[in-house]
């Protein structure tokens, strides 16, 4: 499961290889993997969890990953809301992937080398990890849509840090009007960089759960 492979199988699954996009080395430099204080998961399970998603869509020299997009922190959060039936599942889950590291690696799935993270994540995939209840396959391919989801969501829900999932595809987000170079397509459009949220048509409709902690920014942060 090497970085290449994974980037680029990743995309193709969310339909989205050909829009791909090198992010500038300036906007890297600027987003930070600092944890906000969790919601729902315990500290341990947060570091199985951010070293699982590293590895799903990992970061390379050219263009951020799930890390910098804080795929983790979406999760996260909505464990507690949305996604909260999943949360038993990540709690048997996430111990599974580390005492299963801890067994075929002889360490903690977080302190393993990256060759050795993908590998525990490669005997996942195919099912054939031991020590999960549903076949490590199912709570795969769980982890990596979610991870997808807080990749490229909206960064309203915690996740798409600074727009880096949406620069990564080149998706200019959202516009409620086309201007007439835009119609004249000379060019890609340039990235509004605002949550749907930030529009005051969708604003007064914010979704119950997805109002975040006060004074939390959902740009960043």
């Amino acid at each position: 499961m090497s970085d290449d492979l994974s980037r680029r199988d990743l995309l193709k699954r969310v339909g989205l290889a050909g829009a791909a996009a090198a992010v500038p080395a300036d906007v890297l430099a600027q987003v930070t993997s600092a944890r906000a204080p969790l919601e729902t998961l315990t500290p341990e399970e947060a570091d199985i969890l951010d070293a699982i998603v590293a590895r799903l869509i990992p970061t390379d020299a050219e263009s951020p990953g799930a890390t910098e997009a804080k795929a983790a922190r979406y999760i996260d959060r909505a464990l507690g809301g949305a996604l909260a039936s999943f949360r038993d599942a990540y709690r048997a889950g996430l111990a599974a992937v580390d005492a299963y590291a801890r067994v075929s690696k002889g360490a903690p799935f977080a302190k393993l080398s990256t060759q050795n993270q993908d590998a525990v994540l490669t005997d996942m995939e195919t099912n054939a990890a031991s020590g999960f209840a549903s076949g490590s396959a199912a709570f795969f391919n769980t982890v990596l849509t979610h991870t997808i989801q807080g990749t490229f969501c909206d960064p309203f829900y915690g996740g798409n840090d600074r727009f880096v999932g949406w620069d990564l595809i080149a998706y200019p987000g959202v516009r409620l009007s086309a201007t007439a170079n835009d119609q004249r397509m000379q060019g890609p459009p340039s990235p509004t960089h605002m949550s749907a949220y930030d529009f005051t048509m969708f604003g007064k409709k914010k979704p119950a759960r997805a109002l975040l902690t006060a004074g939390d920014d959902h740009h960043g942060g």
